[in-house]
């Protein structure tokens, strides 16, 4: 099939590769402007960007594509583009930005939508942080029509993926990468057979929002459960990370380690305030919480490097 693909970070370029892999024709690749990083803040390409240079694919990297928005020529042209190149489906992945109806309607076959979540559970933008956060025992992967709704189109595919004990942001967001770029393939397969899935509206019962990753979340609030704690600093590896503040450190260090225990018995007036150091060793620093310790066993100093806790202590004077 013709497919024009439009995805930025890494769980897209491995939905792309696997289109390139399967023999489909993608005739262009959508990926955001290249951005600043490092300390030189020299701009960047996207990892799908890099992808599909090394397949000479063409690319194109309008900052928006409403024909009516702020840069209504940069979207002209993107239309004009792929009005040329007539692809017959647009495969979508972490784009990051809005499709207007024009794009979704310009393909024959539509926009299809990898989306890391069992939908219509965790709409929206971190759909995989938040899942962990919440405890949730199953995510998986759907293959969403595209409507003009947020994330609120028909499911044609969907893969399912339990959730391990030790789950982080970055191992679930593997493996889900992986989920997705084969379930692409799959249903591209059945639509270039003839027999495309059958819809499914999505049930708004169960429907919820995975809001935006934001850098003020990283501060651990020891007014919650050392659970809710604990599934935090996992959901937030890598980004955006998790931080406390430990006695004689002028700045926070981040926490990469962490478990909950149970409270140890004491309770009402003699219970430790929440955010209280109640022991440190070689295992790791435990914290109370409004229920329950949390046992910080991975840390890494400003300017360091994540080390287990028995290593940090070695040279930590607090």
């Amino acid at each position: 099939m013709r497919v024009a693909f439009a995805g930025t970070p890494e769980f897209a370029r491995q939905a792309l590769d696997a289109l390139i892999g399967a023999g489909h024709r993608v005739v262009c690749v959508l990926t955001q402007p290249d951005r600043p990083s490092g300390r030189g803040m020299k701009r960047v390409p996207s990892p799908v960007k890099e992808a599909a240079i090394a397949a000479g694919i063409p690319v194109l990297q309008p900052r928006s594509l409403r024909l009516d928005g702020k840069y209504p020529e940069e979207a002209r042209d993107a239309e004009a583009a792929l009005r040329d190149l007539a692809p017959d489906v647009m495969v979508v992945a972490a784009y990051g930005l809005i499709l207007p109806r024009w794009v979704l309607d310009l393909p024959r076959h539509g926009c299809l939508n990898i989306h890391a979540s069992l939908l219509p559970r965790w709409r929206g933008a971190a759909p995989i942080q938040r899942a962990i956060e919440a405890g949730d025992a199953v995510s998986g992967v759907t293959i969403m029509q595209m409507d003009a709704g947020l994330d609120t189109g028909d499911m044609l595919h969907r893969v399912e993926r339990p959730l391990a004990a030790g789950e982080t942001g970055a191992s679930l967001h593997d493996g889900l990468a992986a989920d997705g770029a084969r379930a692409i393939v799959d249903v591209l397969a059945r639509l270039a057979a003839g027999q495309a899935p059958v819809p499914v509206p999505q049930p708004e019962a169960g429907a919820c929002y995975a809001d935006k990753l934001l850098k003020s979340e990283s501060a651990l609030d020891f007014s919650r459960s050392a659970g809710e704690l604990a599934r935090r600093v996992r959901a937030f590896d890598p980004f955006p990370g998790t931080t406390m503040p430990l006695p004689g450190m002028d700045q926070p260090v981040k926490v990469w380690g962490a478990r909950a225990l149970p409270a140890a018995g004491v309770a009402g007036n003699d219970a430790p305030a929440p955010g209280s150091i109640v022991g440190m060793g070689p295992d790791g620093i435990d914290v109370a919480t409004a229920d329950g310790v949390l046992r910080v066993t991975v840390l890494q100093k400003p300017g360091g490097r994540r080390q287990p806790v028995a290593e940090f202590l070695r040279s930590y004077r607090g």
